[in-house]
This record gives structure tokens, C-alpha cells and sequence, in this order.
């Protein structure tokens, strides 16, 4: 607990930059007492409220104020209320969102999940534009990340493949990061993931990562044997796998590992992946080890699915639960 708690108690002093595609993650709570008499669903009464929460790159963001970080973020949103609200949201928790580009021909990306009863999700309704920024738009993400990129510790590159992290983006920002010497961590989605080559970091979850590969984990030795590979094929010093219940395996040059999950009640998976990524980069940034890192994003990771919606996880929460497993053992 010692070495885990002295990791965390730098995060204070880590700047970030969160490079990628902004969201808004909007939640309708209702109830439900019977089925529409014209189609074969649920009618929802939205009698508990709206909540409008920072998604996708903007809840990377989130979770590194959460953890004390400082932040900046590069990113699109559309020319339309729900991105200045996004705008604003970061800005009141202290985020520079100065590299923030509003784009007229796109719209903000936004997911709205309707719930009944607090915990069971009826549907989700996305709205979105997927096509790639236009090169001139492009070209000032570049110069924003240029600008950025030498205040920051870490870069972060969160792609939900809405267009903003386009190969021309991802690869300049990585040789940039690269030049000077920055860490440098991604989680990009597997249609993309060519254009991540050279990332210090690739985070995947299983199924991005058997998508990536072309191979199907079936067994343990399958894990291993494709996770040596993609670090081999992806030039990064360190692959990341999570695998839901089972926790997160690592790769490095001279390490296979696997980080076993804590055993917990999982109410919602939405925005794990974001957590996970923020808490390992700032791990790095503060002079983890891989391992430990990924111990640390494993433990947030957990923390954040214990909770329902798009949440970011604290500090706390991280060593609450590290506590609960007893992690003096990792040490």
C-alpha cells in the first residue's frame, strides 16, 4: 500500500494532455409500469431527471481532474449547445480547453442513455458525425497539439473513431511526443490502430484487441503469444490488455503478465476504459513501472464500474479498493 499510495500522491503534480474525440454523455432516469400498445416496448416516464456528464476523450479529461491531475485537451465539438456546455463543464474543474476547435459542418457528439430504476438501461440513442476532420481542421488540431504538448508530462490520444484522431493527427502528435521526449499513451480503436504505431502505451480491451490482431483468445497461451506480437508489429514499449473479470494482462519487452481483477459487484462498464487509460498515464508520469501502473489502472478500472453511468474515479476510491484486495501483496 506504501509504494501505491506514494505513486498516487504525486498525481498533483502531472500535466496532461487528452488529444481526441469529445463527447457528451447524456442520461435520462425514468420508470416504468407497462409496455406500449404500439410497438413491443417499455413506455419510460423521465420523472428522475437529466444528467449531461463529459464523454469519450472529454471523460479521459475528467478522470485525470478527478485524480488531481492537471489537465489540457485538443479536440473537435459542433457549433451547438451541447458542445459550449461540454466547453464549460471542463473549464469550472480548471481544464484548458483553449484547444478546442469548433468545427460548423459537425455536430458534438452525444450518446443519450435512457434507465429505469437506476440501474437498467433501456436504449441508447447516438448522435454523430463519424467522417474524418477536413484537413484544414486537421492541420490546426497539429498546431494546437504543438502548442500544447511541451507543458504537459503525458499525452493521452482517446479515440472513439469520430474522426478527430485520423491518422495524420495520431502520427504527428506520437512523433511529437516522441521528439521531446514525452510519455506517450494510447487507446485507439482497432479499424485505427495503425496509425498509433510508436505510442509509448496502447491500452485495448479484449475484444479491440482480438479485432486488432485478427485472433481469438481463446486460451491463455493465445493471449500471450498475440500480445508479444502486437508489441512487436505496434513499436511500443507497452501493450495493455483488460479483460473484464478476469483484470488486465501487460506486455513489455521482457514481461507477460497478468493483473487479476478484484472481485466486485459490476453495476455499469461505460467509461472504464477512459478511467483505466487516465490512471495508468498518470502512473507513468509519476515514475511507475509498467506493472505497477497497470496495478493502479486495474484498481480504477474496477473502482469505476462499481458505479452506474460515465464516472470518474478519485484517488480514494483507488486505494479504498486497493485496501479491500489487499494490495501489499503486489508490492
Amino acid at each position: 500500500m506504501e509504494k501505491l499510495s506514494g505513486i498516487l500522491d504525486r498525481f498533483d503534480e502531472i500535466r496532461v494532455l487528452v488529444v481526441g474525440d469529445l463527447m457528451v454523455d447524456e442520461h435520462i432516469w425514468g420508470t416504468t409500469s407497462r409496455v406500449s400498445p404500439e410497438a413491443p416496448v417499455l413506455v419510460v416516464d423521465a420523472n428522475g431527471g437529466t444528467e449531461i456528464l463529459p464523454g469519450g476523450a472529454a471523460n479521459v479529461v475528467n478522470n485525470i481532474s478527478a485524480l488531481s491531475g492537471t489537465a489540457a485537451v485538443v479536440g473537435v465539438i459542433g457549433d451547438d449547445e451541447y458542445g459550449y456546455n461540454l466547453v464549460q463543464q471542463l473549464s469550472s474543474t480548471g481544464v484548458d480547453t483553449s484547444g478546442i476547435i469548433v468545427d460548423p459542418n459537425r455536430i458534438t457528439t452525444r450518446k443519450t442513455r435512457i434507465w429505469v430504476s437506476h440501474r437498467q438501461q433501456v436504449v441508447r440513442v447516438d448522435r454523430e458525425t463519424r467522417e474524418a476532420v477536413s484537413p484544414a481542421v486537421s492541420e490546426q488540431l497539429v498546431s494546437n497539439i504543438r502548442e500544447k504538448i511541451s507543458q504537459c508530462d503525458v499525452l493521452i490520444l482517446s479515440d472513439y473513431n469520430k474522426g478527430v484522431l485520423n491518422p495524420y493527427v495520431s502520427s504527428q502528435a506520437i512523433t511529437m511526443a516522441r521528439e521531446m521526449g514525452k510519455i506517450c499513451t494510447a487507446n485507439p480503436k482497432p479499424v485505427n490502430i495503425n496509425g498509433f504505431k510508436g505510442a509509448g502505451l496502447i491500452a485495448l480491451n479484449q475484444s479491440e484487441a482480438e479485432a486488432a490482431s485478427s485472433q481469438v483468445f481463446n486460451c491463455e497461451e493465445a493471449i500471450i503469444s498475440t500480445g508479444r506480437r502486437m508489441l512487436r508489429e505496434l513499436d511500443v514499449e507497452c501493450l495493455v490488455i483488460t479483460r473484464g473479470a478476469v483484470g488486465l494482462s501487460v506486455f513489455t519487452d521482457d514481461l507477460a503478465n497478468t493483473v487479476t481483477a478484484v472481485p466486485i459487484e459490476v453495476y455499469d462498464v461505460a467509461g472504464a476504459g477512459d478511467t483505466v487509460i487516465s490512471a495508468i498515464s498518470m502512473s507513468l508520469a509519476a515514475g511507475a513501472f509498467p506493472l505497477d501502473a497497470a496495478r493502479i489502472g486495474n484498481f480504477a478500472g474496477g473502482a469505476a464500474v462499481r458505479k452506474v453511468g460515465v464516472c470518474a474515479v478519485t484517488r480514494e476510491e483507488i486505494l479504498a479498493l486497493a485496501s479491500q484486495a489487499g494490495a501489499g501483496r503486489a508490492e
